[in-house]
C-alpha cells in the first residue's frame, strides 16, 4: 500500500479532540499514513504572533494533504491576525471548496422530509468574492471590495460540472444574485453557463441566492450539485448542513492544483472544548473527502462514510444529534465498524 503523507493541524478548541479521531480512522482504512504535526490558529497567534507559521506552510507543501481542525477567531480586528484557513486557501490557490450534505435521520430514526433523501454537493468558489480581505475606511464609509473574475468563475464551474457529470442525477444549479449585482454576479453566471456548453449531458438550472436559501431550507431534495460564489457558498452550505445533522457532521475539502486541505465545517466551540462531547463525524467525513478526491481511494472513502452513518443510525450519537455518546464513544464505534 502506498504511503500517504498527511499534515495534521488540530487548531483550537474541539479541533484538538476531533482531528485525532479522524487520523485514527485514516490509519485504520489506509494503513501507511505518515503524519507531520503542525500548528495554526488563534492560540498559535497568541503564542508566537503568527496564526500560520512558515513551518506549517512548508509542512503542507511537503505533504500536499492536510487535515485542519477548527480555529478560534477574534470578534474584532486584531493587528497582525489573519484567518489561517483563508491564508491557506489563497497561498495554495485552493480555489474549490466541496461541501456535501447527506440526509441524516432524526434521533428517532425517522427521516425529516418526504420524497427522495437529501444528497447534494455545494461547490463553492474559494478565493475571491468578499473574502479577499480588502476592507478599509473611506471617511465615514466602511468599504469591502468584492472581486469576481472570468478565469476564477470558469475554473470553479469546470470542476462543478465535472463532479455533476459523475453523479446519477447529473444536475447543476448556478446560484447568484445577478439581478442586483449584474457586473460581478453576471460575470460569474455567464462564465459558468459558458463552461456548461461542454457538458451537454448535465442539466443546468440557475437560481437567485435568496430563492436557493429558501428551497434549501424547505425542499433540499431537489438539489444535486450547486456552484456559487464564495460568501454565498459559505452561507448556503451551513443552511444545507441542517439536513445532514448540523455543523458537527458537516465535512469540507479545499482543493486546487496539487494541494488539498480537509476541514470540518464547525467552529472551535470553546464552550464545550475539553469535555469529550464534540461530534467527530465532521472531521472523519472530511478525511473521507481527502481519500476520495485527493488520494483517489473511493472504496476506502465509501467505507468511512458507511461506518459513520451506520454508527449514528445504530444510536451512537453525541448530544448535538440527539444522543449522549462522548466524542470517544462515537469514534470507537466508527472504528469498530471499520
Amino acid at each position: 500500500m502506498k504511503q500517504l503523507d498527511l499534515c495534521v493541524i488540530p487548531g483550537d478548541g474541539v479541533g484538538r479532540e476531533v482531528i485525532p479521531c479522524a487520523v485514527e480512522v485514516l490509519q485504520c482504512v489506509a494503513g501507511n499514513v505518515r503524519l507531520v504535526e503542525a500548528d495554526a490558529g488563534w492560540d498559535c497567534f497568541i503564542r508566537n504572533g503568527n496564526a500560520l507559521p512558515d513551518e506549517t506552510i512548508h509542512a503542507i507543501e511537503t505533504c500536499t494533504a492536510a487535515l485542519f481542525g477548527a480555529v478560534s477567531s477574534p470578534s474584532k480586528k486584531v493587528e497582525g491576525y489573519r484567518s489561517p484557513i483563508v491564508q491557506m486557501r489563497q497561498r495554495f490557490d485552493l480555489y474549490a471548496n466541496l461541501r456535501p450534505t447527506r440526509e441524516l435521520a432524526g434521533a428517532d430514526g425517522m427521516r425529516r422530509i418526504s420524497g427522495a433523501p437529501v444528497d447534494l454537493l455545494i461547490v463553492r468558489e474559494n478565493t475571491q468574492g468578499l473574502y479577499i480581505g480588502r476592507e478599509y475606511m473611506r471617511g465615514d464609509e466602511a468599504v469591502a471590495e468584492r472581486v469576481i473574475t472570468h478565469s476564477a468563475s470558469e475554473r470553479i464551474a469546470k470542476i462543478a460540472f465535472e463532479l455533476a457529470n459523475t453523479r446519477a442525477r447529473r444536475q447543476l444549479t448556478i446560484v447568484h444574485k445577478a439581478n442586483i449585482l449584474p457586473v460581478t454576479d453576471g460575470t460569474f453566471r455567464d462564465s459558468a453557463r459558458a463552461v456548461g456548453a461542454a457538458f451537454p449531458e448535465v442539466k443546468i438550472n440557475e437560481l437567485l441566492v435568496d430563492t436557493a436559501a429558501m428551497l434549501l431550507a424547505s425542499k433540499p431534495q431537489q438539489f444535486d450539485v450547486i456552484v456559487t460564489t464564495n460568501l454565498f457558498g459559505d452561507i448556503l452550505s451551513d443552511v444545507a448542513s441542517v439536513w445532514g445533522g448540523g455543523m458537527g457532521v458537516a465535512p469540507a475539502l479545499n482543493i486546487g492544483q496539487g494541494v488539498a486541505i480537509a476541514e470540518p465545517v464547525h467552529g472551535s466551540a470553546p464552550d464545550i472544548a475539553g469535555k469529550d462531547i464534540a461530534n467527530p463525524s465532521g472531521a472523519i467525513l472530511s478525511a473521507a473527502l481527502l481519500l476520495r478526491y485527493h488520494w483517489h481511494m473511493p472504496d476506502e472513502a465509501d467505507r468511512v462514510e458507511r461506518a459513520v452513518y451506520a454508527a449514528i443510525d445504530q444510536g451512537v450519537r453525541t448530544a448535538d444529534i440527539g444522543g449522549q455518546a462522548s466524542t470517544r464513544d462515537l469514534a470507537d464505534k466508527i472504528l469498530s465498524l471499520l
